[in-house]
C-alpha cells in the first residue's frame, strides 16, 4: 500500500497544489505521472508501484467477462487524453478509464471551468469535454497496447463533439469507438455529463436505445475480427428520477448493454459551505455521496442481476469504497477522492479491503 513517506509527501505538497487554479494543478499532476511513466527500463513505473500500490490476488474481480486485479478504478475525467494510463495502473488502480474522448479535437468550455470546494471535499467542473481527439488518445495509448502494469483494465469513455447535433450523436460515439476499440478492454457511452448542451437528452429511452444499439452493433461487427468481445457500459446521471432510471435500464436491456456506471456529476446543490458553491457545472465529491449511493442501490435492486453496476460519485476514501461494494457494486471508480487524498488512494483502499477479509 502507499508508504507513509508517500502519504506524507502528498500531504506536504497538497497545500501548494491547492493554491494553484484547479485545472493548473491537475495538469501538473498529470505531467509528473507522465514523466514517471516515460522513464527508461520501466524504472518510473516500478517506483510508483513500490510507493503506492497494494497487490493481493484475493482482490481480483470478474465482471463483464473481464478480470480486474482489484475493484478500485480510476473514473473518467482525470486522464482525458490518456496521458498517463500506465502510471495510474502502477499506483494501484485495477481499472483506468480514460476520456471522455471525442472523435475530433475540441477545446471544451471557456476557462476557468474547474473549482475546488475544500470545505465540502468537492469539485465543480464545467469542462465540456476538452479533448485532443481520438487520434491523439490512440497515439498515447499505443505504447501500452499489450497491457497496463499490474493487469489493470483499460476503458475508453466515449463522447460526442459539442458541434455535433444530438440527433447525429451516434456517428461520433461510433467514430471514437472505431478509432480506439482495439486498444480498449471495455467502452463507456457517456450521455450524462451536464456540461455539453443537449447531451443528457440522450438518456431518454428511445434516444438511448438507438444510440446504444448502434454502438453495440459496431462492437459486434468487429468482434470476429478481433477475437474478443468488448463490453459496452452506459454512464448515467444522478439527477434522474426513478422513471428516468427505469428508462435507462430499459434502453440498456433493449440494446444489449453490458453494465451501468452510477453516477456522473450532479447539477443539484445540497447545503454547501465553500465560496465556489455558486459556480455552475457538475458537482462531485462528498456532497454527491448519498445520492450516488441511493441510485446505486435502486439499480442493483432493479437490474443488478442482468446489468452489473459500477459505483462512482462521492467515493472519497476506503470507507466509501467498502460501502459501495457492500451496496452491490461490482467495481468502484474515484476522481474527486483522488484529488483530495492523493496518489495513494487506490493502494490505501485496497489495503483496507484486504484487512476486512
Amino acid at each position: 500500500m502507499a508508504s507513509p513517506f508517500a502519504v506524507a509527501a502528498y500531504g506536504a505538497v497538497r497545500p501548494w497544489l491547492f493554491s494553484l487554479p484547479a485545472e493548473d494543478a491537475h495538469r501538473l499532476g498529470l505531467q509528473a505521472l507522465r514523466l514517471a511513466q516515460r522513464l527508461p527500463l520501466g524504472l518510473g513505473l516500478a517506483m510508483l508501484d513500490r510507493l503506492f500500490a497494494t497487490r493481493d490476488p484475493s482482490l481480483a474481480v470478474e465482471a463483464f467477462g473481464l478480470r480486474f486485479p482489484n475493484p478500485v478504478g480510476l473514473a473518467a475525467g482525470l486522464d482525458k487524453d490518456a496521458d498517463a494510463p500506465a502510471a495510474f495502473a502502477a499506483i494501484g488502480f485495477g481499472m483506468v478509464e480514460v476520456g471522455t474522448v471525442t472523435p475530433r479535437a475540441q477545446p471544451g468550455n471557456a476557462k476557468p471551468r474547474m473549482f475546488r470546494l475544500p470545505e465540502d471535499d468537492a469539485l465543480v467542473n464545467r469542462m465540456g469535454f476538452p479533448s485532443g481527439g481520438a487520434t491523439l488518445a490512440r497515439n498515447h495509448l499505443w505504447p501500452w497496447r499489450h497491457g497496463l502494469p499490474g493487469g489493470a483494465v483499460l476503458g475508453i469513455n466515449l463522447g460526442k463533439n459539442a458541434a455535433t447535433p444530438v440527433e447525429e450523436a451516434a456517428r461520433d460515439y461510433v467514430a471514437t469507438f472505431d478509432a480506439l476499440h482495439d486498444l480498449a478492454r471495455y467502452a463507456v457511452i457517456n450521455v450524462s455529463s451536464p456540461n455539453t448542451p443537449g447531451l443528457r437528452a440522450l438518456q431518454s429511452r428511445d434516444n438511448l436505445t438507438r444510440l446504444a444499439s448502434t454502438v453495440v452493433a459496431r462492437r459486434d461487427l468487429v468482434r470476429s475480427r478481433m477475437g474478443r468481445r468488448i463490453p459496452i457500459l452506459v454512464k448515467l446521471a444522478p439527477d434522474l428520477d426513478e422513471p428516468g432510471l427505469a428508462d435507462v435500464v430499459g434502453a440498456a436491456f433493449d440494446a444489449g448493454i453490458d453494465g451501468l456506471i452510477a453516477t456522473n456529476t450532479t447539477l443539484a446543490r445540497p447545503a454547501l459551505r465553500s465560496t465556489n458553491s455558486h459556480e455552475t457545472g457538475g458537482l462531485s465529491g462528498a456532497p454527491l455521496r448519498d445520492r450516488a449511493t441511493q441510485v446505486l442501490r435502486w439499480l442493483v435492486r432493479e437490474a443488478g442481476a442482468r446489468l452489473p453496476v459500477v459505483a462512482a460519485g462521492g467515493i472519497m476514501g476506503p470507507d466509501d469504497v467498502a460501502a459501495r461494494l457492500d451496496a452491490g457494486a461490482v467495481l468502484v471508480q474515484a476522481y474527486t477522492g483522488v484529488v483530495y487524498r492523493g496518489p495513494g488512494f487506490a493502494g490505501e483502499a485496497c489495503a483496507a479491503l484486504v484487512a476486512r477479509r
